[in-house]
């Protein structure tokens, strides 16, 4: 029963972030994901509760590893992204 409930939480969670990202002007995408990096890291954060929580079977250790590993790239690459975007910003001598 919990695992049902955890998957639909998963499933509504998945429509709303597409629903939300796909009424976000193109322009806002860079600014909006550098902003949220935060909130990626309290889901690498909740991934590692649930799997200290959930992981009763394999399933949920290895639905909550994916997790893991998909809230880290997510978050790596925000700050990658937002780092990139910064250095566009840089005056010329700054670069050096």
């Amino acid at each position: 029963m919990e695992m049902i409930f955890l998957l639909f939480i998963f499933v509504i969670a998945a429509f709303l972030g597409r629903e939300l990202i796909s009424k976000v002007p193109s322009q806002l995408h860079t600014p909006l994901m550098s902003a949220t990096n935060a909130i990626g890291g309290i889901t690498v954060v909740g991934a590692i509760v649930a799997v200290a929580m959930f992981s009763a079977g394999t399933l949920g250790m290895i639905l909550s590893f994916v997790a893991i590993i998909l809230a880290t790239i997510n978050v790596v690459g925000g700050y990658l992204v937002t780092q990139r975007m910064l250095s566009m910003f840089r005056k010329k001598e700054d670069k050096d």
